[in-house]
C-alpha cells in the first residue's frame, strides 16, 4: 500500500550529492510541508584558487521558507553536516539528529555563534518525530562514524527508505549491527522508494568489518617493536582511533592525539562515552618527549594530504613539536578520496626521504556498502522505485544495473541531477521540473561573493599574471602629468627585461597621447586604449594574455 490519501505527490528534490561525492543535501516536500535530509558541504576542485569550502544553493529552500520544518541529519561527516552553520543562517529552522552527529554540529554552531538561535533535538534509534506531513524514523546502521542512521520517512504518497552512508557490519567496534530486521518490517509495510548509497556500487562482494583493521594494527604493533608509530587516519572515524588506541594499550605505549579536528571530535566522543580510553594512555603532545618514541603512538590528521594538516606540517618539518625520524613507521589508515591521490603521493615521498617507513595498504576497510549489500538492503526492502544516491554518476548507475539484476524494472529506476523535482506516488513517477541549484564558494568570511568572475580573474592572474600601467591626468585640462609607469606581477622578471618595459611605456604613453589629442576626456576610454594597445604588443611579443589594467589618478 504505497500512497494512503489524495491524489498528492510527494515530491524529491536533490539540491546537492549527485555527480560527486559530498555536499550531500536532499528536499523531501508534500503539500505545504518541507524537510531536508542531510546539509553537507564539498571541497573546491584545483580550479577555484583561494575557496576554502563549497556549500549548496539553498534558494529553494528561501523561497519556500514557511513550508521548512527542519533539517534530518544522516551521521556526522563533513560531506553531511558542515554546510549546517552557513545554511542555518538564512533557513533556521530545527535540527534533528543522533546524539554523536548532534554533538559534533553543536561545536559547529558554537564556532559560528548559533549555539543560542538554533533548535536541536537529539534522537534515539527507533524513535520517530512528526515534522508536519512527515514521520521520520531513525533506524540503526553502521559506518565509518558512530551513531549513522538510515531513515523511513513516510508520507501520505508512502514510504521512503534513505540508507545514508551505510555498511553491513555485524562485528562492529562500537554499539549494534545495522538493525536488518527493521529494513525488513519496513519492506513487509510497502516501500514506495529506495534511496540507496551508491559510493561502492562498483565494489563487487562485501566490505569487511571495522574490526579487522583492529587485527591488523596488533600484528603491526608486534613487528615494530622498535619504532615510534604515527597513524594517520580521517578524524570522525572514532572507531579506528578506538582500535589504534586498544591497540597501543595492549602494546604498552602512550598515545597523543594530535590535529585539531581529531582533538575535537575525540573530546566529543568521549564526552558521549562513544569511545573507552584506558586510563593513562592518553598523553598531551607536551609530554612525547618524557617517552622513549618506540613506547608512543600519535593518531594524526593529514591522511588525505591536506598542506594544513598535523601530518603535512610534520612532512615538511614545519611542525612545533614533533619531528619524522628514520625511527619512524607511519601508517595511512584510509584511502585517497578520488582527487587527493597527488597530494597524498607527495607527503608519502616526503616521509620516506626522510628515512621513515610508510604503509599506505591494508590497514583501512571503506565505511560504505558493497554490491552484496546493496542488495541486501534492497530484497529487504523491496522498493517500488530506486533512486540511487550519494555518488558520481558512474557509482548511480553501478547502483541502477544492480537495481535491474533484482528485478526493478528501468522505467522504475531515477539517475537524479541536482535540481530535478521528482514526483511520485504509488500511481507513478516521472521527473517534472528544476529547482535552482549550484554551487555557493566561502571564501574566508565571505560566503558567495566569490562567483565565475572573480574566479576567471584568479586562474587568469595564476597563469599570465598581472600588467598595470600607472598615470595622472590633471583634472581641468585633461593632460598627462605624471607616468605612465609599468608595474607587473608573475608576468617577466623586470630586472632583466628593461627593453620590454621601456616599449610598454612607450605604447601607453603613445596611446594616451592620441585619446588626449582628439579631446577624449572619458577615463574609461583612456583606460581601454591604454589596455589595448599594451595588449596586442604582449600577444605579439610573448603569445601570452596577462591581465593589464590601467589606472589614471586624477589630480
Amino acid at each position: 500500500m504505497y500512497s494512503d490519501r489524495g491524489a498528492s505527490k510527494l515530491k524529491i528534490i536533490p539540491l546537492g550529492g549527485l555527480e560527486q561525492i559530498g555536499m550531500n543535501i536532499t528536499v523531501f516536500e508534500y503539500e505545504d510541508s518541507i524537510i531536508i535530509v542531510d546539509c553537507g558541504l564539498s571541497f573546491p576542485d584545483d580550479d577555484m584558487l583561494g575557496i576554502d569550502l563549497v556549500i549548496p544553493d539553498v534558494t529553494y529552500l528561501e523561497d519556500n521558507i514557511d513550508k521548512v520544518k527542519g533539517f534530518i541529519i544522516t551521521h556526522g561527516h563533513e560531506d553531511h553536516i558542515g554546510a549546517l552553520p552557513y545554511v542555518l543562517r538564512r533557513v533556521n529552522v530545527p535540527v534533528y539528529a543522533t546524539r554523536l552527529t548532534m554533538g559534533l554540529i553543536e561545536h559547529k554552531l558554537t564556532e559560528h555563534d548559533l549555539q543560542d538561535s538554533v533548535r536541536r533535538k537529539v534522537i534515539k534509534f527507533g524513535q520517530s518525530v512528526n515534522l508536519g506531513e512527515f514521520r521520520i524514523e531513525f533506524i540503526k546502521t553502521n559506518h565509518s562514524i558512530v551513531d549513522a542512521a538510515a531513515l523511513a520517512i513516510y508520507s501520505p504518497a508512502g514510504i521512503v527508505v534513505h540508507t545514508g552512508d551505510f555498511k553491513v557490519d555485524y562485528t562492529p567496534v562500537f554499539g549494534d549491527a545495522i538493525d536488518l530486521q527493521r529494513f525488513a518490517e519496513i519492506g513487509h509495510k510497502g516501500v514506495l522508494a529506495l534511496m540507496c548509497d551508491s559510493t561502492n556500487a562498483e565494489r563487487p562482494g562485501f566490505t569487511q568489518s571495522e574490526k579487522t583493521v583492529g587485527r591488523t594494527f596488533d600484528s603491526i604493533f608486534t613487528e615494530h617493536t622498535d619504532r615510534r608509530i604515527i597513524i594517520a587516519t580521517f578524524a570522525s572515524n572514532v572507531d579506528r582511533v578506538q582500535q589504534i588506541i586498544n591497540s597501543a594499550f595492549k602494546f604498552g605505549r602512550k598515545v597523543v592525539i594530535e590535529g585539531r579536528s581529531m582533538n575535537y571530535i575525540m573530546e566529543t566522543a568521549q564526552n558521549l562515552d562513544c569511545i573507552s580510553v584506558p586510563d593513562n594512555t592518553l598523553i598531551p603532545i607536551e609530554q612525547l618527549k618524557d617517552y622513549p618514541l618506540e613506547k608512543t603512538v600519535i593518531i594524526t590528521t593529514g591522511s588525505q594530504g591536506e598542506s594544513m594538516a598535523a601530518l603535512s606540517r610534520m612532512a615538511s618539518d614545519s611542525h612545533r613539536k614533533i619531528s619524522i625520524t628514520p625511527n619512524d613507521l607511519i601508517i595511512f589508515s584510509s584511502h585517497p578520496i578520488p582527487g587527493n591521490e597527488k597530494p597524498v603521493t607527495r607527503i608519502i615521498n616526503a616521509l620516506l626521504s626522510k628515512g621513515a617507513e610508510v604503509i599506505f595498504q591494508d590497514a583501512h576497510v571503506s565505511g560504505h556498502a558493497c554490491q552484496e549489500e546493496i542488495k541486501l538492503i534492497y530484497t529487504l526492502v523491496r522498493p517500488k522505485y530506486a533512486i540511487p544516491v550519494h555518488g558520481e554518476y558512474k557509482h548511480l548507475m553501478a547502483q541502477a544495473r544492480l537495481a535491474e539484476e533484482l528485478g526493478i524494472p528501468h522505467e522504475d529506476i531515477f539517475i537524479l541531477n541536482s535540481g530535478d523535482v521528482l514526483e511520485l506516488n504509488g500511481e507513478g513517477a516521472e521527473v517534472t521540473g528544476k529547482v535552482p541549484v549550484g554551487d555557493v564558494l566561502v571564501d574566508g568570511l565571505g560566503i558567495g561573493d566569490v562567483g565565475t568572475a572573480v574566479l576567471r580573474d584568479r586562474q587568469s592572474l595564476s597563469e599570465n599574471g598581472i600588467i598595470m600601467a600607472v598615470m595622472a591626468i590633471e583634472g581641468g585640462s585633461g593632460m598627462l602629468v605624471s607616468g605612465p609607469e609599468i608595474v607587473t606581477r608573475g608576468f617577466i622578471y623586470v630586472k632583466e627585461s628593461d627593453d620590454m618595459m621601456d616599449e610598454m611605456r612607450e605604447l601607453s604613453f603613445e596611446a594616451l597621447e592620441d585619446q588626449i589629442d582628439r579631446g577624449v576626456k572619458d577615463f574609461n576610454k583612456l583606460r581601454s586604449s591604454v589596455r589595448d594597445a599594451l595588449s596586442d604588443y604582449v600577444w605579439k611579443k610573448t603569445n601570452r594574455r596577462p591581465m593589464i589594467m590601467a589606472v589614471i589618478l586624477e589630480v
